[in-house]
């Protein structure tokens, strides 16, 4: 008697479809498509489960006074090197990356781990270079007392992507 081994194989096959399209279709946690190629670029967005940030302080008063953020900036190598990995970056080039506040200090930001994330200088559209675009309007804007604060810092840590075209503009093209 012959036994029929077409059983395993089409169970296989089907397992190994299934696979293949939940890896097609499956989308970072904190993906927002780049109106271009629909992809976000890695390290353009932070990871909210890893930082979903943190505050300092909220007051004006204290973040608006010039040379505030010399005062509050301490993020040891320790801190950054947990950070790298923590996101999975094993290796990396210099000016790749920088270990960047999601709420920056300039907003009242913290350097709690919660609040640090590798911001790439590489990507496009969206980098390092276009968040701080963002971070410096949030800052005026709060500063001159046309947000709060609070507001600021919840723009930013929310989705800084929409805080940008809100705040700053369209979102530069590739």
């Amino acid at each position: 008697m012959r036994r029929n081994n077409s059983l395993p194989i089409i169970l296989l096959f089907a397992v190994l479809i299934v696979l293949a399209g939940y890896l097609l279709l499956r989308k970072p946690a904190s993906s927002v498509p780049d109106t271009v190629t629909g992809r976000v670029p890695a390290g353009s967005l932070p990871n909210p489960a890893l930082t979903p940030g943190a505050v300092l302080t909220t007051d004006s008063a204290v973040i608006c006074v010039p040379g505030y953020t010399q005062t509050v900036r301490n993020v040891p190598s320790s801190l950054k090197a947990q950070v790298y990995k923590s996101y999975g970056i094993t290796s990396r080039q210099p000016g790749e990356y920088e270990v960047d506040h999601l709420i920056s200090l300039e907003l009242g930001g913290s350097n709690s781990i919660r609040n640090l994330w590798p911001e790439s200088y590489v990507t496009h559209p969206l980098n390092a270079h276009v968040k701080d675009a963002l971070e410096n309007k949030l800052h005026s804007l709060a500063c001159k007392g046309t947000i709060s604060m609070e507001d600021a810092q919840k723009a930013v840590a929310g989705d800084w992507t929409a805080a940008y075209v809100k705040y700053v503009g369209p979102l530069p093209r590739q």
